[in-house]
């Protein structure tokens, strides 16, 4: 079959490039592994966060912010295209802290940004406890302060990917289930790639496969350096709005349901769930908002995070391999729109923005393979 483009990776990041991309007009494949990957999409904790992305990285910063001033124009189109809500808000969004330690930190940490974005600007607020308990009903006498802004907001992922799915093929996107990647020939401008029994042709390849990443970008020239990075969530049952806006840790979903999660853990590919590590989450949770452990919780799982050396996104085009991309990050409900709306126009027309310069895989002095 030959097309346009080939998209490697039906999560949100392939699913959001490819939707992009039909939107251009250009004829995409969507080649997606399915439910046996490591999917990061199935288990995304769902916030559009900007306030703590990109300490020390601006231009991440910047991307994120693009991103989030981004979501409603992309939440908007998705509706009306697949009458699908995905579910976005954006009330902002605030972290708590639990210590006089924590809170210092979080200020150094928002002051920091602040004054790295210069002229483009970074508005924050450090909120004392009373503050906090005017935005938060309910709020624990253990919170002794948090950081707000305004650029925050959360969504649906499971919703979001659907949407996505529903919206590339109604834009006459092709959709291949089941379809891992056998074997590649890269040339300038010419891929032929063999998934799921059938071939497949096209002048541009986008490996946007997560995980997968680290083992497909060097056949095509690139360079994915990204390693798991564990996450784990626990979900109430449904109860009336409490909550009006996420935290970092804490978000009721539009449907009623609480998440919490929020754990950070280097054990490589193992997706089980700990529950020494579940019940630290709990209990941080119930002190910021005591009244959750009225709540039952119904579900929890473990995912993997998608992460660089740095924690930054990886974005690059073949030097040696004309007309592949790559796009790697732990991101992909935040990122969405950036990648829909913006990332996906940037493959169409052939090359990257140098707005994305510094986010190549050379920063981490990871030689691209020839």
């Amino acid at each position: 079959m030959r097309a346009d483009a080939i998209v490697i990776g039906g999560g949100l990041v392939g699913s959001a490039i490819a939707y992009g991309l039909a939107l251009e007009g250009v004829r995409a494949v969507l080649l997606d592994e399915g439910d046996v990957a490591y999917r990061a999409s199935r288990g995304n904790f769902g916030l559009v966060w900007v306030q703590s992305k990109g300490d020390g990285a601006p231009h991440y910063q910047q991307w994120s912010r693009l991103s989030a001033d981004e979501w409603p124009k992309l939440a908007g189109d998705l509706e009306a295209r697949t009458e699908i809500d995905v579910g976005h808000e954006r009330p902002g969004g605030v972290h708590l802290c639990l210590s006089d330690e924590e809170l210092a930190e979080r200020g150094a940490l928002m002051e920091r940004m602040k004054a790295q974005a210069g002229n483009y600007g970074y508005d924050y607020r450090l909120l004392s406890p009373a503050e906090l308990r005017d935005m938060l009903p309910g709020l624990g006498e253990a919170v002794v302060g948090g950081s707000y802004t305004a650029y925050d907001g959360h969504a649906n992922p499971l919703y979001l990917l659907h949407a996505l799915h529903k919206g590339f093929l109604a834009q006459g996107g092709i959709y291949r289930p089941s379809a891992r990647v056998e074997t590649v020939t890269a040339a300038p401008n010419h891929f032929r790639i063999n998934a799921g029994g059938e071939e497949y042709e096209a002048p541009k390849a986008v490996l946007a496969a997560g995980l997968g990443n680290a083992e497909l970008a060097p056949r095509f020239g690139l360079s994915a350096p990204v390693k798991p990075l564990k996450g784990q969530i626990l979900v109430t049952e449904r109860a009336g709005r409490l909550l009006p806006m996420p935290t970092t840790t804490v978000r009721q979903t539009v449907e009623g349901t609480i998440m919490m999660g929020d754990s950070h853990e280097d054990v490589g590919f193992d997706t089980g769930q700990d529950p020494a590590i579940l019940k630290a989450i709990a209990r941080r949770n119930v002190l910021a908002f005591p009244w959750l452990k009225d709540l039952q919780v119904i579900r929890a799982w473990a995912a993997l995070r998608v992460m660089s050396p740095d924690g930054l996104p990886i974005y690059d085009q073949s030097e040696t391999c004309p007309g592949a991309f790559t796009a790697n990050c732990h991101s992909g409900v935040t990122l969405a729109a950036a990648h829909a709306r913006a990332l996906a126009p940037m493959i169409a027309k052939g090359e990257l923005d140098p707005m994305l310069a510094k986010l190549t895989a050379k920063r981490l002095d990871v030689p691209a393979a020839t």
